[in-house]
C-alpha cells in the first residue's frame, strides 16, 4: 500500500458539477482530493480488505442472531423495549439489508483491525461507487496512473443488484433531513440506483413526513409511504414522536429495523466477547465492564450511538489527547483499545470497507489531520496495481 502523490485532472470540477457531485468542496476546504491516490496490490485487496470484510459481516449477523434473542443483550444496547419485537421480526423474516461500511486501521501490513461498522446510515458513498471510478478510467486516459490499473469497487452494481431484488411494490419513498448537502447527494444517488433497478421513486425530507388519520405514514402530497428508504439513523427514528407508530405501520423500511443492532457500538464490545482475539477486531468493553480495565490507561471512549467523530475521546497513557464535542453520549460509552490510524505523508488514513446485500464490494479512502476521522476528513481514489 502506497501514497502517490500525482497531478490532478485539469477540469475535475466542472465533471463534478456535471455529475452532480456537489460538495466536493466544503466551505472552501477540499474533500474530494486527487493531489495523491493510494496504490494497493490485489492480494492486499483479497486477503487484506475484502475476504476479511465478508468473514466480520459474518460475525455481525452471528451477533444479531444472539441478540434479538437476549432482552440483557437488548437493554444493554439501549433499544427500546417497544421496538423489540419489531426488530425480533425484521431480522425471523431475514428482511434485506442494502448497505453498510466498515472503518479499518490498515497500512498494507499486518491485519486490518475494525474501528466501527457504519451499518445504517453510512455516507461517502457517491464518491466511492461512481466518482473514484469516473477518476480512475479518466487518470488512465490522462496518463495521470499507469494503463491496466484497477479499482476495487463494484459497489454501484451491487446495489443495483439489491434493489432488483428488494421486489417492491408501489414508489419507493427515499428520505433525508433539511439543509445536509451530502446528505441529500446520496440520497439522490440512492434513487438513480433505485430507477436502474426499474423502481419508481419519490423523495421527502424527513420533516415532511407525516401521519394520516389511519395512523400510517404519508408524504406531503398525502400519499402514503409503503417503502422508505432513509438516511436518517434508527436510533433517531425511534426517539422521535412517531417512534411508538413504527411497529404498526404498513411502511417497508430500508434499512431493515434489525440494522439498529448494528449501527449501535455496543456491537464493538460484544464481537470481542464472542470472537476474543480475533485479529481484525480491536479489544472493546462497555465502560462500566469490569473487564475495561484490562485496556490500562490507553484507550478510546466512544457513545454507543454517535456520528462523524462527535464526543469522541481518545487517552494515551493516562493523558486526554483529544475529546471532541458533540450531542452524543445519554445513553451510555464503550471504551475500545487505542489503534493509531496508519500516517501516509503525514496523513491519519483510514479505509472505508463497502459492503452491499451481503458482499463486500469496494472500498474509500479518508485523511484527516487529527486523531478523530471527521466530516471534513479528505477523500482520495485508489488504485490495484501488482
Amino acid at each position: 500500500m502506497q501514497r502517490v502523490a500525482c497531478r490532478e485532472r485539469p477540469n475535475w470540477r466542472d465533471v463534478a458539477d456535471e455529475l452532480g457531485f456537489l460538495f466536493h468542496t466544503e466551505d472552501g476546504d477540499t474533500y474530494w482530493d486527487e493531489r495523491a491516490h493510494y496504490r494497493f496490490t490485489l492480494r492486499q485487496i483479497e486477503e487484506d480488505l475484502e475476504q476479511v470484510t465478508a468473514e466480520l459481516d459474518q460475525m455481525c449477523l452471528a451477533f444479531i442472531d444472539r441478540a434479538v434473542a437476549d432482552e440483557a443483550m437488548l437493554t444493554k444496547l439501549r433499544v427500546p423495549r417497544y421496538a423489540w419485537p419489531m426488530i425480533q421480526a425484521s431480522w425471523q423474516h431475514r428482511e434485506t439489508p442494502l448497505y453498510g461500511r466498515m472503518d479499518f486501521a490498515y497500512d498494507g501490513t499486518g491485519p486490518a483491525k475494525l474501528y466501527e461498522y457504519n451499518a445504517d446510515t453510512p455516507t461517502s458513498l457517491y464518491e466511492a461507487a461512481i466518482f473514484q471510478w469516473v477518476w480512475l478510467e479518466q487518470a488512465m486516459e490522462q496518463g495521470i496512473v499507469p494503463q491496466g490499473s484497477d479499482q476495487f469497487n463494484f459497489i454501484h452494481e451491487q446495489l443495483v443488484e439489491v434493489f432488483e431484488g428488494l421486489k417492491i411494490k408501489g414508489p419507493l419513498h427515499c428520505a433525508c433531513v433539511k439543509d445536509t448537502v451530502e446528505d441529500y447527494g446520496t440520497v439522490e444517488y440512492i434513487q438513480d440506483c433505485a430507477h436502474q433497478a426499474g423502481l419508481e421513486t419519490k423523495f421527502v425530507f424527513i420533516e415532511d413526513i407525516g401521519i394520516n388519520a389511519q395512523n400510517l405514514f404519508n408524504d406531503g402530497d398525502d400519499e402514503a409511504i409503503l417503502n422508505l428508504f432513509k438516511l436518517y439513523p434508527w436510533e433517531w427514528m425511534l426517539d422521535e414522536e412517531f417512534g411508538l407508530l413504527i411497529p404498526t405501520s404498513d411502511t417497508n423500511f430500508i434499512e431493515p429495523a434489525w440494522k439498529a443492532l448494528l449501527s449501535n457500538k455496543g456491537l464493538l464490545p460484544y464481537l470481542w466477547q464472542m470472537f476474543p482475539g480475533h485479529p481484525n477486531l480491536l479489544p472493546a468493553y462497555f465502560e462500566d465492564d469490569s473487564g475495561a480495565t484490562e485496556l490500562g490507561e490507553t484507550y478510546v471512549r466512544k457513545p454507543l450511538f454517535s456520528r462523524e467523530g462527535a464526543n469522541i475521546r481518545i487517552v494515551i497513557d493516562g493523558k486526554e489527547q483529544i475529546n471532541v464535542s458533540g450531542p452524543y453520549g445519554a445513553e451510555g460509552f464503550i471504551l475500545q483499545a487505542y489503534q493509531p490510524m496508519p500516517r501516509f505523508d503525514g496523513n491519519n488514513v483510514i479505509i472505508g470497507s463497502w459492503i452491499v446485500g451481503g458482499e463486500a464490494c469496494g472500498i474509500g479512502i479518508r485523511e484527516d489531520d487529527t486523531l478523530v476521522t471527521r466530516d471534513l476528513a479528505r477523500f482520495l481514489p485508489h488504485i490495484i496495481l501488482d
